[in-house]
């Protein structure tokens, strides 16, 4: 292996929320790249998150060192801010106080959205904790680790997030959670830009997560058969896609050049060139403004 094959070796990255979808994908992309990634969560072997999924990040871990880089699993509420204390003071511990590559993945807020109902006829209590699970935490989490990207005067810190626009995406807390998430980026960004740091929001198109797969009855050997339900289902990438736009942004030596920008897996894959697993180039976007196109006429970027 050459430094061209692992761009990221000798690096630390942190995924917060790494336990599966994007987060996921994220982590083992940049071990792919060399990397030595924290791999933080509640869902764990020593016991289920309240959402009762399978995926552990311990097997995200696995994950990791699998593609080459060194996966270490550590339970963590990010919530809880003296979780997330001892989860930053063991990478000073372990690592010399290194830290290049944060990403706030940490999400778990699906049963909590309200898709049929405004904001006037929802659970005040249930949207409260969306935002609180979905936005809270990531700022606990950078409250924590930034002051170690800081210190070297380097870095990159990732917002995962849903679409890059303005437009309402769909149901009131959850269109507040993804929006304020681009908006710590664009926060972050602007305090840390003096010190050589780097904060970027990013999104995907139609995630083919393993809940998504859930969804549709299918897995990622079928996948495709999803598209019978739902038609867009065909223009959806894997969780690796997102993984690689992160694992080239944390290579790029000019990153800083994109701070406070919220960024798309359908415009990072023209400038760096990568490819999802199965060698495609999935652009959800330009399906998606063909689509309303056909339909209405042009009307310009929806996601």
């Amino acid at each position: 292996m050459t430094t061209k094959d692992l761009p990221l070796a000798g690096r630390v990255a942190l995924v917060a929320g790494g336990t599966r979808g994007g987060g996921r994908g994220i982590a083992v992309e940049l071990g792919a790249a060399g990397a030595t990634v924290y791999v933080s969560g509640r869902s764990s072997a020593a016991g289920r998150s309240e959402l009762g999924r399978a995926e552990t990040i311990e097997g995200t871990a696995e994950r990791v060192t699998a593609a080459g880089g060194l996966g270490i699993p550590v339970r963590t509420d990010h919530s809880r801010p003296e979780e997330v204390r001892a989860l930053v003071d063991r990478i000073v511990a372990e690592q010399g106080g290194r830290l290049d590559v944060l990403v706030n993945s940490v999400w778990g807020g699906d049963p909590l959205t309200d898709w049929e109902h405004p904001l006037w006829e929802q659970d005040l209590e249930r949207g409260l904790r969306l935002l609180r699970q979905a936005v809270e935490t990531h700022v606990i989490t950078s409250r924590f680790a930034l002051p170690l990207m800081v210190a070297r005067g380097s870095g990159l810190v990732v917002e995962v997030t849903d679409g890059n626009t303005a437009r309402y995406r769909g149901s009131f807390f959850y269109d507040l959670a993804k929006s304020a998430v681009i908006r710590l980026a664009v926060a972050q960004a602007a305090e840390l830009k003096p010190h050589g740091v780097a904060a970027v929001a990013i999104t995907p198109g139609f995630l083919r997560s393993e809940a998504m797969l859930e969804h549709f009855g299918v897995t990622e050997e079928n996948w495709r058969d999803g598209a019978a339900e739902d038609p867009n289902f065909a223009y959806s990438e894997t969780p690796a896609y997102l993984g690689r736009a992160v694992a080239a942004l944390a290579a790029d030596p000019a990153v800083l050049a994109r701070t406070g920008r919220a960024l798309a897996t359908w415009d990072l894959y023209k400038e760096y060139g990568f490819t999802d697993v199965d060698g495609s180039r999935p652009d959800f976007a330009a399906h998606w403004a063909a689509e309303l196109e056909d339909e209405f006429g042009p009307l310009g970027d929806p996601l």
